[in-house]
């Protein structure tokens, strides 16, 4: 079964920094699989922000983090990282990561439909 654990959320002020951690389990070292970082705001829909392929660590952003956030990877550790610098209040939302081995990242914005494995999700605060 594979599942994801976010940790790394909390309060930070506008203009500071925070790194928010997934660790996966359950995919076999041979599986190829894409991870995503995806948000939501009150009463707003969930938002893809950036996405990694496993086996290639090809990366998408979407235009509002491009610059600002980076995704990366810890294989070792099975841990996937989203650096998130600059951070501004219109960022603070529910942050989830989620994977899916049915659809790669590409030059698109990641689809909350194309992934089937989703985290429980942390709080980011961004005060003004």
């Amino acid at each position: 079964e594979v599942q994801l654990v976010e940790s790394g959320g909390g309060l930070v002020q506008a203009g500071g920094s925070l790194r928010l951690s997934c660790t996966i389990s359950g995919f076999t070292d041979d599986d190829e699989y894409e991870v995503g970082w995806f948000r939501q705001a009150p009463e707003k829909e969930r938002e893809g922000i950036s996405c990694m392929n496993s086996w290639d660590k090809f990366t998408h952003y979407t235009d509002s983090v491009k610059d600002r956030f980076t995704i990366s990877s810890d294989d070792a550790k099975n841990t996937v990282y989203l650096q998130m610098n600059t951070l501004k209040p219109e960022d603070a939302a529910v942050y989830y990561c989620a994977a899916s081995a049915l659809y790669y990242c590409s030059n698109y914005d990641p689809r909350p439909d194309e992934y089937n494995y989703w985290g429980q999700g942390t709080q980011v605060t961004v005060s003004s």
